[in-house]
């Protein structure tokens, strides 16, 4: 049946009024408005967005302004409760069939659905196909109407994906029985390929695709070496560290037997913790679980079972105890850290003995092309863990997303390694990519430039080219950081079928053609500390320090009564702002993010009552005009770090000033100030960048456009350094922004 789109509420004239009444949030994210604004169109779409990037709304709130019911694919009984959780608490008609309801609940559950009561119903891609379930669903067409049918985590579609799902395979069957029904698939991660799979098996009908960035800028990325038996006394005093400040926490192992181990060792250590595989039973993975979101525990120890939709806000660190299989799962399990836009800590402890185990896994695999492929990615993400370039680089080029680099928040940028020229070991080793015509890996293009005499070389006749032999003066872990250096610099290209064959591109004639240089990071550094040791200032202070942890105990109180995870009430950054604030009437309390209309029904009164007591007990008034101070917390680029630089710049401190009293490199506190122009903060550009000099980079931001400083740069002349291009083109960026 053809689902028609709701008229206008009158209550509702814009979908700002609607995302405040229903979520309590001011504005929207990402590229949730056009989303949205497909949805309520009837057309398909596919939607690419980061662990916290809000893909929920983009069908949650069309649910609401559209007649029918919307019908949610949902992999996970965990994930499908915590979400119907959370809506109901916002006073949304939501509910989930799944097998763990009593026949007399599942029975009063689809009475409601045929009543027309429940806007928005979640199942698992098995039940959908159950005999009885499509009954009902034919029925729900029919009286009440399907407005959409959202299928979430879609990358378990495709093959491709990080955790392919045969059952997946079946929905395309949604659209042979409903034709007219929009479908929206979403997911957190999707290359190119995995993107191309899921509107082929999902038969999208001509889909708008919106693809987010990938970068998740309040995550810091980390990789220290597995020391052997001192590698668990350092992951116990890291975790110490990163708790110090509240919050919880999950560590990932690839056994069972170290899950239990490294969980038994915390508790032992006086760390709350509990284990999570598939060793445990039902009822003690389900009880572990629920007393981890429910803040009960601090720590979950888990194998990758764990987590895969798990809506946790507040989850502070994320650490690979383990090497993680492939670089798109990493990116998915460590997404699960920071959801709420706060700040967060990603670790991989790595070491050699972890390749076998993972390649032992591999070998279970009945199919050999999934062998192959899960070798692939496997060496990817090796990769990522040797390299010395930004990590964020190496992640958001898997994604097919360009990044310069030194993103100021991943070990390498922060404490990077000397870099060398190494032009013409790399002219050498694209040289034999070019004599072995481009046919083979790195492995074997090592073993030519090495003059190895294994018998692969030797029946190939390679030991006959002019590059046999001439990097004999090398190692073969110098070979390979230089193959993956001029990987990451996009100066050599390598296959992604599951046969890594290197390719040359446009960027290794520059280089053979000696027009451009080759600089590669050489890995010889210390073990590096992270923001979180060398900026304190980035957690609350003072007073704002003890308000949060008395609002957090009211939240955990008023969520222990209604059976509920913590952060169904509010979320940490909500709290964060309550406590900076203070806000002291109705009013002031619905200005803050995350406060809807039921949200300020429910809660307003204590919430506002426990503020005042507290102000009472420390002389303290409503902080004035602090609320839209705040405001940029919600923004996704901009954290407490860089409200701390602005703070010091309002202060009248240079950039160097600030460098100094905060500990950080300058190129990082002009990064903050940057990313501060473009939230348009109050930054006084005309004190960092004199408005003569200004004036030119205007011109030649107008001349080429702002996408590329290398470009700006070159437009200009050499006396014009690359750290004011960039804070004058934020600047510039920020006022094209206010224009639109």
């Amino acid at each position: 049946m053809t689902s028609r789109i709701i008229e206008p509420d009158p209550t509702f004239p814009s979908l700002e009024k609607a995302l405040k009444h229903f979520f309590g949030y001011d504005q929207f994210r990402h590229q949730q408005r056009a989303v949205i604004e497909r949805s309520l169109k009837g057309k398909d779409a596919l939607v690419v967005m980061p662990t916290g990037g809000g893909k929920s709304l983009c069908y949650q709130l069309p649910a609401l302004l559209r007649i029918g019911v919307t019908v949610v694919v949902s992999p996970l009984i965990a994930l499908m409760q915590d979400q119907v959780t959370a809506l109901q608490d916002n006073g949304i008609a939501a509910t989930f069939l799944n097998s763990t309801l009593p026949p007399q609940v599942q029975r009063q559950r689809e009475q409601q659905l045929l009543s027309g009561d429940i806007r928005l119903l979640y199942v698992a891609p098995e039940r959908l196909f159950n005999p009885g379930f499509t009954a009902l669903l034919e029925r729900l067409a029919q009286q009440v109407g399907i407005s959409t049918f959202a299928i979430d985590e879609a990358h378990c579609v495709s093959e491709w994906g990080h955790d392919f799902r045969p059952e997946y395979r079946k929905l395309f069957q949604l659209r042979q029985r409903y034709p007219q029904v929009p479908i929206i698939a979403l997911t957190a991660t999707a290359t190119d390929r995995v993107r191309q799979d899921i509107v082929q098996q999902l038969r999208l009908n001509d889909p708008e695709v919106y693809v987010s960035s990938f970068n998740r800028q309040n995550l810091y990325y980390e990789v220290k070496p597995k020391q052997g038996k001192r590698t668990y006394s350092e992951l116990l005093a890291q975790v110490k560290t990163l708790l110090a400040n509240q919050g919880s926490g999950i560590i990932y192992c690839l056994s069972r037997k170290r899950v239990d181990e490294i969980a038994f060792r915390l508790s032992q250590d006086g760390i709350s913790a509990l284990p999570y595989h598939a060793g445990l039973s039902d009822a003690d993975r389900s009880t572990n679980q629920e007393r981890f979101i429910r803040d009960d525990v601090q720590v979950m120890v888990a194998t990758i079972a764990f987590g895969m939709g798990i809506n946790k806000p507040d989850v502070r660190f994320v650490i690979h105890y383990d090497l993680p299989r492939n670089l798109e799962g990493y990116y998915q399990e460590s997404g699960r850290a920071g959801r709420d836009g706060e700040a967060a800590h990603c670790t991989v402890y790595f070491g050699y003995g972890d390749v076998a185990t993972v390649e032992f896994l591999i070998g279970q695999k009945p199919d050999p092309a999934e062998q192959r492929i899960a070798r692939q990615q496997l060496r990817q993400i090796i990769n990522y863990a040797e390299s010395a370039v930004c990590r964020r680089k190496i992640q958001l080029g898997y994604f097919g997303e360009a990044f310069a680099g030194d993103c100021g928040n991943c070990d390498n940028c922060l404490h990077p390694a000397p870099i060398e020229d190494w032009t013409i070991e790399a002219q050498k080793f694209l040289s034999c990519v070019a004599r072995c015509r481009e046919r083979f890996g790195m492995t074997h293009i090592i073993d030519v430039l090495r003059g190895s005499q294994k018998k692969r070389v030797m029946e190939l006749s390679h030991d006959r080219l002019s590059t046999y032999g001439i990097g004999k003066d090398r190692t073969v872990e110098e070979w390979r950081s230089l193959a993956r250096s001029l990987l990451h610099q996009n100066l050599l290209e390598e296959t992604t079928d599951g046969y890594p064959v290197l390719k040359l591109n446009p960027g290794s004639w520059q280089v053979l053609k000696k027009q451009i240089a080759v600089n590669i990071a050489v890995p010889k550094r210390a073990a590096a500390s992270s923001p979180a040791a060398d900026e304190p200032e980035a957690a609350l202070e003072g007073e704002a320090l003890l308000l949060m942890s008395r609002l957090r105990n009211l939240r955990k109180r008023l969520a222990d009564e209604q059976s509920v995870p913590p952060y169904v009430v509010f979320g940490d950054s909500s709290l964060k702002q309550m406590a900076r604030s203070r806000p002291l009437s109705q009013n002031s309390f619905a200005q803050i993010s995350g406060v809807g209309s039921r949200k300020l029904a429910q809660y307003g009164e204590i919430f506002v009552a426990e503020i005042q007591k507290f102000c009472d007990e420390y002389g303290l008034a409503e902080a004035a005009g602090s609320a839209p101070a705040v405001a940029p917390v919600a923004s996704p680029t901009v954290a407490d770090t860089h409200l701390t630089t602005l703070k010091l710049h309002q202060q009248n401190l240079s950039p160097a000033e600030i460098a100094i009293e905060r500990g950080l490199r300058l190129g990082t506190v002009l990064g903050h100030l940057a990313k501060l122009l473009e939230a348009r903060c109050e930054v006084d550009v005309d004190r960092l960048v004199p408005p003569e000099r200004q004036v030119p980079i205007r011109d030649a931001i107008a001349a080429v456009g702002p996408h590329s400083l290398r470009a700006i740069r070159d437009q200009l002349s050499e006396t014009f350094d690359y750290n004011e291009i960039r804070l004058v083109r934020s600047a510039w960026e920020a006022e094209q922004t206010v224009e639109i």
